[in-house]
């Protein structure tokens, strides 16, 4: 498997060019050397068109949000050497990155300098240099997108993983869980028009399948790598409240089945400690 290589001095060399030209950013100055050495046209156009031939047939046909916004998680080709990483949670670019074809990643982590969240390959979001980076940040719509990205690729992935008839690695379950603590921590307002990915307390939630409106209360259980159970309030359609309590498993089979919309983002109710 192809491998992502980090080189020590990139940082070192970007910075000195950087401060020397007066580039207004690392992506300017990235764009111009690639420009300036001639690295994208390195080879013959036939060469050339293979390689772009290669690319694409390397990249499934994926209905995403984005064309040059990926999450790391499912991105299994570059149009270019170089990707830009960085974090959706507070906007922060991570890490640049030279890459081989074709691009393939088991385990990727690594924490944002500036949030200080633990990233992995299912919430890192990669760039590619089409991207128009500067512009999107002076317009104050890069944070935006990169959320955007990270929330369209969590609602496939749920989606696809709700019609597999074998189980898959990470399992439909670790997913959600994992997809649940990241949203928590990036304390995101999910959007009523997409299926939730997670079960917050104080949030109010329709089942689509059976038009109850449902609200969360608190965690009752403190599982480490799985969805917790919850104490929940039942509202139903005569105006009546009856409190009850939810199995992780039915949770959990909710959010993969994209049964759960929000329909409140704010309740009155009693939040667990944190």
């Amino acid at each position: 498997m192809a491998s992502i290589r980090v080189k020590d001095w990139t940082k070192k060399k970007l910075r000195k060019i950087r401060n020397a030209e007066s580039h207004s950013s690392y992506d300017s100055v990235v764009k111009t050397l690639l420009k300036d050495r001639k690295l994208a046209k390195h080879a013959d156009d036939a060469s050339n068109t293979s390689v772009d031939e290669s690319v694409q047939s390397q990249e499934p046909d994926i209905d995403k949000a984005f064309d040059d916004l990926t999450v790391l998680a499912e991105l299994t080709g570059s149009h270019d050497d170089v990707l830009f990483l960085w974090c959706p949670n507070c906007g922060n670019e991570l890490v640049h990155l030279t890459v081989d074809q074709p691009l393939g990643l088991s385990v990727f982590e690594m924490e944002c300098q500036r949030c200080l969240t633990h990233l992995d390959s299912q919430a890192i979001v990669a760039i590619e240099l089409r991207y128009p980076i500067e512009q999107k940040m002076i317009e104050g719509q890069l944070q935006a997108d990169l959320k955007a990205c990270v929330m369209d690729y969590w609602d496939r992935t749920l989606e696809a993983a709700a019609t597999e008839s074998v189980e898959t690695e990470p399992s439909a379950a670790r997913l959600v869980w994992q997809f649940d603590q990241y949203y928590k921590q990036f304390d995101w307002d999910w959007p009523t028009d997409v299926p939730t990915v997670s079960f917050v307390p104080g949030v109010m939630y329709c089942n689509t399948v059976t038009d109850e409106r449902i609200e969360a209360v608190e965690a009752v259980s403190e599982n480490r790598n799985t969805m917790d159970s919850y104490k929940i309030r039942r509202h139903t359609a005569d105006g009546d409240v009856i409190s009850d309590q939810l199995d992780s498993s039915t949770i959990v089979d909710w959010i993969v089945n994209r049964e759960l919309v929000v329909t409140e983002q704010s309740m009155e109710t009693t939040k667990l400690a944190t």
